[in-house]
């Protein structure tokens, strides 16, 4: 066998590890990854955090791979990135400016001027840091000792140093690099949740089941309960809460109309609970156009078991099983209608469906068994009545 001397000098003073939380760290990151901003003006917004979550899972397999330097590198990008999005965010009037010296590569402030930048705007980034302020001490702390191992100071950040055969600190040296980086990881996966927080507060304020059962459908979900606990700290939270971005938008939504929960399942998970038609009626106000009319199909048969809108990319549920074995679908399954004459009971595979086009938005009925002629003028006018709720609304 030929000696590789290339792969030998690569692999001399790696010394790779395991991180036995990998997994959860992984999982905890999708807090992050599904508290996408909806605000118009800052969609770009959710590229950087996506781009520092990709830093993090970097750092990661990095540091397994025994590539330590580059693995503390990289979560101390994450915390840059983040840093200039807010940068971008914080200030709407030199936004456009600011994001095209970015772009063609110009001079551009480093991460302290722009932290400074921040504060002495005294916008929402200001008003988070002053309330949170030892929040961001650690932080600025996390950032510092980040910097050693980049920096590499100290014999310990030496590769050579590490797996030298005479080293008689090296366990003690893996042990506290090991126990090192755990820790910043954690601080950085929590400062990129706080920093997400600049933009808008719903990934706290949708934790809240109070303020949950009053908003409708959004792009974000809210941080969970043991994320905030692990990253951020419940006392830290506390204090964000008393920003006013945050109060500002808390008083706003609950002051409005609570859901009852069979609404909040209509409007939030596209599931109508059959038997609970007439609690969901009592607040049809508060469901959209497309929610009154499915419900008011939903409720006329037990056939049904769903309802799909927008060419199959949304369906409604019932607590009615379909029997069609096979539980997928694609909006080719709906073109058939367009050369069926028929468009009720239209075979789908164990199933039936049905095509109704009310308000010029079609609708899918998957229904488990044929609708008779009187039925299928019933439903028609059913979906008609639900499409012009001006009256109070009864399919009973």
């Amino acid at each position: 066998m030929n000696f590789d001397f290339i792969h030998n000098r690569e692999a001399e003073n790696i010394l790779p590890v395991k991180l036995d939380l990998k997994e959860q760290y992984h999982l905890d990151l999708m807090n992050v990854h599904q508290s996408w901003t909806g605000r118009v003006d800052a969609m770009f917004a959710n590229g950087f955090f996506r781009e520092a979550i990709q830093l993090i899972i970097n750092a990661m397999a990095l540091f397994e791979k025994g590539y330590f330097d580059c693995a503390f590198y990289s979560l101390r990008q994450s915390l840059e990135i983040v840093t200039t999005v807010v940068y971008f965010v914080d200030n709407e009037e030199s936004r456009a400016l600011q994001m095209k010296k970015w772009k063609n590569e110009e001079a551009f402030p480093m991460h302290n001027q722009m932290v400074n930048e921040l504060i002495n705007r005294k916008n929402v980034f200001a008003d988070i840091k002053a309330k949170m302020a030892s929040y961001f001490k650690e932080i600025e702390s996390t950032k510092k000792k980040l910097n050693k191992y980049v920096h590499k100071q100290g014999y310990d950040k030496f590769y050579i140093s590490r797996s030298h055969p005479l080293n008689k600190n090296k366990e003690e040296w893996m042990i506290r690099s090991l126990s090192d980086f755990e820790n910043y990881l954690v601080q950085c996966i929590g400062a990129i949740a706080v920093f997400r927080l600049a933009i808008d507060p719903f990934p706290v304020l949708l934790s809240d089941e109070q303020i949950y059962n009053r908003t409708g459908q959004f792009m974000t979900e809210g941080y969970s309960a043991d994320f905030i606990s692990k990253y951020i700290g419940l006392e830290n939270i506390n204090d964000y809460k008393k920003t006013e971005l945050y109060k500002e938008t808390y008083e706003y939504f609950i002051s409005t109309e609570e859901m009852l929960p069979s609404v909040v399942n209509v409007v939030k998970h596209e599931f109508v609970d059959r038997t609970k038609i007439d609690e969901i009626l009592s607040q049809c106000h508060l469901l959209s156009n497309r929610d009154i009319i499915v419900v008011g199909l939903i409720s006329y048969s037990e056939k049904i078991a769903k309802v799909y809108c927008n060419g199959g990319f949304l369906w409604y549920f019932t607590n009615i099983e379909t029997i069609r074995t096979k539980q997928s679908w694609g909006s080719a399954d709906f073109k058939v209608f367009a050369d069926e004459p028929s468009k009720f009971n239209v075979k789908y595979d164990e199933a039936f469906l049905s095509h109704l086009k009310i308000d010029e938005e079609d609708f899918y009925v998957e229904h488990n068994e044929e609708f008779l002629p009187e039925e299928m003028y019933s439903l028609y006018n059913i979906a008609i009545s639900a499409a012009s709720h001006n009256n109070e609304l009864n399919f009973n």
